[in-house]
């Protein structure tokens, strides 16, 4: 089953998509999140596009695991998500919280680790796309989406 996953912040939206199998994340794009419904049409469009049947969506809990604000605004955002999928006939689609503590630090981590080469990312924005913010800082939104989705797969498919 193919999964897209989220990484959503008041600014910016890292998004992942797993393969098919469902057995590997990858950062795919960083959408601008300032107007809620045109990133929720956005990510529609990238269900669609993808025929994903599942967005796992970044849980922020704080360290403690309690929910705090940030995690409130995103519980919303998953709700109308998904309620925006079932009105645009997308019925078959799964919004899932997952608990994305420390998924950012671990992204910043492996980007400043890095050999310093160009990314994919960093190639499609040369090419103008719409609606799209890259910089290194969305790079790590997308990649921590990566980590989110990753965390999700491997607990679905335990090694044996």
């Amino acid at each position: 089953m193919r999964s897209l996953g989220l990484d959503v912040g008041d600014k910016r939206t890292g998004v992942a998509i797993s393969d098919p199998q469902g057995i590997l994340a990858t950062p795919l794009t960083v959408l601008a999140s300032e107007d809620e419904d045109t990133l929720i049409n956005e990510i529609l469009k990238l269900v669609e596009q993808h025929k994903a049947e599942r967005i796992v969506v970044g849980l922020p809990r704080l360290l403690n695991g309690e929910l705090g604000k940030q995690a409130n605004k995103v519980t919303a955002f998953a709700d109308k998500l998904s309620w925006r999928a079932k009105q645009s006939n997308l019925n078959q689609l799964d919004v899932q919280l997952w608990d994305e503590r420390l998924s950012t630090k671990a992204a910043e981590r492996l980007k400043t680790g890095a050999d310093g080469r160009g990314s994919k990312l960093r190639s499609r924005a040369k090419r103008g796309a719409k609606n799209h913010s890259f910089s290194v800082k969305a790079e790590v939104d997308a990649i921590a989406a990566a980590f989110i989705l990753q965390g999700f797969l491997d607990s679905h498919h335990p090694e044996q």
